[in-house]
């Protein structure tokens, strides 16, 4: 896929129909044998993933299902047998039933399969894999492919937990830069450090933002761009400026904060200023070892 785009796509954003070409260019990545992750990642990392091929591109890139077609439906049926059996043997062991929440059983099925279901575990707890699959389970219909998705995105946010101490101090940096005000009043009144930057972080801001949103975001972190989240934090503070700096202790920043979770147009101005800033600061040119190596 070339770095510049032909003259139909300048028409076509002129004319209000932008991501025509980029959907056409998708679909026609989607068609090679065997996919190409390289290109796929690179996709993901310049636009915004069409609703209609999101489950196929994030199957792939996040490795539930092979680059190779003639391999997907042994995989798949792999894959299945192990849901199948890791839920059985919750039901078996009665961790789990009927009633128990969607996520909080793929939480249980993870934990028994890493063999960190002792006794007396409380699969209620909160967890980021519980953040992340929640957001899953509202995008996606398969709660097979969720399941493992959601290991997969959760093996990134274990990677952001090794690097939080660079990000948190890129979020500071960033911050001081875009909006020297905004920084130093927090700085001043002992909010900038409390902010919860690690589960917010790990989580990819899953029940700070609305879904629809934060799935913008999420295409980005499905083609390795961990990096991310710093921008959106700083715009979550960017847009809300005039709230935090009425601010003056911890507990009305994270009311603030939590103000936005159903604000849908705010979220999408967020978001839209977060992919920005990330942009024109090359946000995408870290990738997690995960990625490199599957991408290998």
């Amino acid at each position: 896929m070339a770095d510049e785009r032909n003259f139909r796509s300048t028409y076509y954003e002129k004319v209000g129909c932008r991501g025509v070409e980029e959907r056409k260019s998708l679909e026609i990545l989607l068609k090679e044998k065997p996919l190409n992750l390289t290109k796929l990642t690179q996709f993901c990392i310049r636009f915004t993933v069409p609703k209609i091929h999101r489950t196929v591109l994030w199957n792939s890139l996040l490795g539930v299902t092979p680059v190779y077609d003639k391999s997907r439906d042994y995989v798949m049926e792999q894959r299945v047998a192990v849901y199948n059996d890791l839920l059985k043997a919750l039901k078996t062991m009665r961790i789990v039933d009927e009633n128990t929440p969607t996520s909080r059983v793929l939480y249980a099925m993870w934990l028994l399969e890493k063999k960190q279901l002792y006794l007396g575990r409380d699969i209620t707890q909160e967890s980021h894999f519980c953040n992340i699959t929640k957001v899953l389970l509202e995008i996606f219909d398969n709660d097979i492919e969720t399941y493992w998705m959601a290991k997969s995105l959760y093996d990134y946010s274990e990677e952001v937990s090794l690097e939080m101490g660079k990000l948190s101090d890129l979020t500071y940096t960033i911050l001081e830069k875009e909006d020297n005000g905004l920084y130093i009043h927090l700085k001043s009144c002992d909010m900038l450090t409390a902010l919860p930057l690690s589960d917010w972080y790990r989580s990819f801001f899953a029940g700070v933002l609305s879904e629809p949103a934060l799935i913008r975001i999420w295409d980005k972190i499905c083609g390795g761009a961990i990096k991310i989240v710093v921008f959106v934090m700083i715009e979550i503070l960017r847009m809300l400026r005039r709230r935090v700096l009425r601010c003056v202790d911890q507990k009305s920043l994270f009311e603030c904060i939590d103000s936005i979770k159903n604000e849908q147009e705010t979220a999408d101005m967020i978001v839209n200023g977060a992919i920005e800033l990330w942009q024109q600061n090359k946000g995408h040119e870290y990738i997690p070892q995960s990625k490199v190596k599957a991408l290998s």
